[in-house]
């Protein structure tokens, strides 16, 4: 049986260009982000990927304690099938690895983009979909997708993602959206030490309304 009270928590962050014009907000709600899933029950193994055109693994299961301010340095074009690809088949490659004593018992991964997906050649939507079906459905991972200036939850529904996981926010509201994504995994990971079987809590309307405007 894996242990209901360690989570490992990956966060896919798009460094794309675009992302220039938002990046102290970026910085600063990432911060904040940390900082809450520090306060909460449980013990929490970090991860955090960026992505542009190229995949970069920032570091890898550090404890909270350990996570270091965010550099965002924004560049190039926006390859977020393939950064999803590689993260998922990574991450549960090493997870088969581990003695099932020792795994994680919650799996999270939050994606946060300002655009669309315009430079993967490695993978495509119905690829990655099915990729992330799989690993809700039989491993019980849990997506979050975080999308400026888009219907977030039609792409993340082509992603594979469920719709009360997925939420759109304006340009300017980057920090109040990891907030509010904040608040939804330092939920969870409370409830699934009583409750392994316990679901994310879903974006209410009142949230999108305060994050789209």
């Amino acid at each position: 049986m894996s242990r209901s009270d360690l989570t490992q928590l990956h966060f896919i962050l798009d460094r794309s260009g675009s992302m220039q014009s938002i990046k102290s907000d970026i910085e600063g709600g990432f911060a904040a982000f940390v900082d809450e899933q520090r306060k909460a029950p449980g013990a929490c193994l970090a991860n955090l990927s960026q992505f542009d055109d190229t995949y970069e693994v920032v570091y890898a299961d550090r404890p909270l304690a350990d996570v270091p301010p965010l550099d965002l340095r924004p560049r190039n074009m926006t390859a977020l099938h393939d950064a999803m690809g590689r993260l998922i088949t990574d991450a549960g490659a090493k997870l088969a690895s581990i003695p099932e004593a020792e795994r994680p018992g919650t799996v999270i991964v939050a994606i946060m983009t300002d655009g669309l997906e315009n430079a993967s050649k490695e993978w495509h939507a119905p690829a990655i979909k099915a990729l992330v079906e799989l690993q809700t459905k039989q491993y019980h991972w849990e997506f979050l997708y975080m999308g400026a200036d888009q219907d977030a939850v039609e792409v993340g529904a082509g992603l594979g993602i469920a719709a009360g996981n997925s939420i759109t926010y304006a340009k300017g509201k980057a920090r109040e959206a990891m907030a509010v994504s904040g608040d939804k995994i330092s939920g969870l990971r409370a409830q699934r030490i009583a409750n392994p079987a316990a679901a994310m809590p879903e974006f209410t309307d009142e949230e999108r309304r305060s994050l789209a405007e």
